[in-house]
């Protein structure tokens, strides 16, 4: 049975800007794309967002369920359990700015059409 991400989550995430979703680790894990970059990953653990590094610490410290992400690069990743301590708004902002770090990273041309700067 294919895994069913939870929905709230799933179309905050889809709401985003050029977002996608794929299942290419497996059927239990949806990962969420931009431009074919990753920017979240959910399973029936949580949510992976990726995160400044700085503020991965501090969201470690302030709630129980943010944990480094598990397969993840530590420094940058934090996972989420999503019937944990923290606010459903907290887990918005998370989301949002997981999705701001990479679409800043992506080729400036992308970023322009993906933000509407662009001239054509």
């Amino acid at each position: 049975m294919l895994f069913q991400p939870n929905p709230k989550y799933d179309a905050y995430l889809l709401a985003k800007k050029g977002a996608g979703t794929s299942y290419p680790f497996g059927e239990d894990v949806a990962v969420y794309k931009v431009k074919n970059k990753m920017f979240a990953l959910m399973g029936s653990m949580g949510i992976n967002l990726k995160c400044d590094p700085d503020e991965a610490i501090i969201y470690r410290q302030m709630f129980d369920g943010v944990t480094p992400a598990y397969h993840m690069n530590k420094e940058h990743w934090n996972s989420v359990a999503l019937d944990s301590d923290v606010p459903e708004d907290f887990i918005h902002k998370m989301i949002d700015d997981s999705y701001a770090l990479v679409v800043a990273k992506l080729p400036k041309k992308d970023r322009e059409r993906l933000l509407g700067g662009f001239k054509a």
